[in-house]
C-alpha cells in the first residue's frame, strides 16, 4: 500500500472520539480514507455528528502519521489495514475488527489455524506447565498458539508455541512499541523473532486498564477456539471466553481440584457447555485436526535426548513424582512439564496417587 494512503488510514484510526464502529460507518460511507478526508465537514455530517466530522477534520495527527510510518519501515514491522489482503479473514468474519493492526513479526502467522490460550495471572506452576505443554503439542500439530503475553498461563502458552511449528501471536493491549509487563521483555523478543506480536493501539499507549478487555475481542478473533486453563471465578480469561463462544468459536476448559480457587472459572464454562479436555487429542478432535497430529507432530514427537533421558529414570514400573525428581535432579516445576509432554505424546501414562507409568518400550 502507498506511504500516503496508509496514512490516510492511519489519520482516521488517530482522530480523537472517532471509535472503530465510527470508523466503520465512515468506511462503509465513502470507501477509502482519502475519499473520507476529501468531504466537507456538512457531507460528513449526513454519516456522523457535525461535533465529530469537525473532529476528524480539524485534528493535527501529521507528527504521530511519521512516526507510524516510519516504524512501518523497520525491519520485520508492518501496519495492516481493512483493505489489505494479509489481514486476518477470521478478525474480519468477526464484529468490531481492528481498522489497523500493528504486527512485528511474521505476518503469515495472522491467517494460520489458530487456538487461543488463556487463564489466570496468578497460575499455579502446575496450571503453567498445563499450558505450556498443551500449547507446544497443539503448536506441533500445525496450530498457532493465540495469548495475550500476561503473566502465568499466557506467558506459558507462549512458550509452548515457540516450541512448535506453528509458533504463537501475542496480542497487546499497549501500543506495540511497548512491553507489559516488563518482566516479559525477553519473551517478547523471542516472539517477535519466531511468531508475531499485534496491537490495534497507536504507537505510544500505554497499559490502560480499558484497553485489555478490548484485546480479548482480537485474541478470541484470530482463534478457531478458546482454551482456559486455569482461571477464578470472575477472571479476566472468562471475558475471553464469553467472546469466544459470541463469536461462534469452540471453548475449552481443563478442570481442576474443587477446592481450588483457580479451578472455579473453568468448572463455571464447563457447566455453560465448554468442552471438558484433559489432553491436547481432544481439542484437535474438536477441531477436526485430529489427523494432524500423526502428519505434522510426528518428528516433533520424537523422543529427545531430555525425553529419553527422563525414560530411563522411570524405567518399567510405576513411579511416583519424588522419586522421579531425586533420580533425574530435575526441579518440580521441570519435571511436570515435562511429563505432562510425554503423557499428551502417549510415551507415559498417569497413574492414581501421583505415579507415572511408561508405556511401550
Amino acid at each position: 500500500m502507498p506511504a500516503s494512503e496508509l496514512a490516510d488510514w492511519l489519520r482516521l484510526t488517530l482522530a480523537p472520539g472517532i471509535g472503530g464502529e465510527t470508523q466503520r460507518r465512515l468506511l462503509s460511507a465513502f470507501g477509502l480514507p482519502g475519499h473520507i478526508f476529501s468531504a466537507s465537514a456538512a457531507v460528513l455530517a449526513d454519516t456522523i455528528s457535525h461535533k465529530q466530522a469537525g473532529l476528524l477534520l480539524q485534528h493535527d495527527s501529521a507528527e504521530d502519521v511519521a512516526k507510524a510510518l516510519a516504524w512501518s519501515n523497520e525491519a520485520g514491522n508492518a501496519i495492516l489495514t481493512l483493505a489489505d489482503t494479509a489481514y486476518p479473514q477470521c478478525l474480519l468474519d468477526a464484529p468490531d475488527p481492528p481498522t489497523v493492526l500493528y504486527v512485528k513479526g511474521r505476518v503469515e502467522l495472522l491467517n494460520a489455524p489458530a487456538l487461543a490460550i488463556v487463564g489466570s495471572r496468578n497460575a499455579t506452576p502446575q496450571g503453567e506447565s498445563n499450558a505450556e505443554a498443551f500449547a507446544a503439542a497443539l503448536a506441533n500439530a500445525g496450530l498457532t498458539i493465540v495469548s495475550g503475553l500476561a503473566l502465568g498461563i499466557d506467558a506459558a502458552a507462549h512458550r509452548g508455541g515457540l516450541r512448535g511449528v506453528g509458533s504463537t501471536i501475542a496480542v497487546i493491549g499497549t501500543g506495540i512499541d511497548r512491553v507489559y509487563p516488563a518482566r516479559n521483555q525477553a519473551l517478547a523478543r523471542d516472539i517477535a523473532a519466531s511468531g508475531a506480536i499485534i496491537s490495534e493501539f497507536p504507537l505510544g499507549t500505554p497499559a490502560l486498564r480499558e484497553n485489555f478487555p478490548r484485546r480479548n475481542r482480537v485474541i478470541s478473533g484470530l482463534a478457531r477456539g478458546c482454551l482456559v486453563v486455569e482461571a477464578a471465578e470472575r477472571s479476566g480469561s472468562l471475558i475471553t471466553a464469553r467472546l469466544a463462544g459470541e463469536q461462534g468459536r469452540d471453548v475449552f476448559a481443563i478442570p481442576g481440584s474443587i477446592h481450588s480457587p483457580l479451578s472455579k472459572g473453568c468448572h463455571k464454562l464447563i457447566k455453560q457447555g465448554a468442552k471438558l479436555v484433559d489432553n491436547a487429542g481432544d481439542i484437535l478432535e474438536e477441531l477436526g485436526l485430529s489427523a494432524q497430529i500423526e502428519t505434522n507432530a510426528a518428528a516433533a514427537s520424537a523422543p529427545n535426548a531430555e525425553t529419553a533421558s527422563l525414560l530411563d529414570c522411570i524405567g518399567h514400573d510405576p513411579l511416583d513424582v519424588d522419586t522421579l525428581a531425586s533420580r533425574s535432579g530435575l526441579t518440580a516445576e521441570k519435571l511436570y512439564a515435562i511429563l505432562l509432554q510425554m503423557e499428551l505424546d502417549g510415551r507415559i501414562a498417569s497413574l492414581p496417587g501421583g505415579r507415572f507409568q511408561r508405556i511401550g518400550p
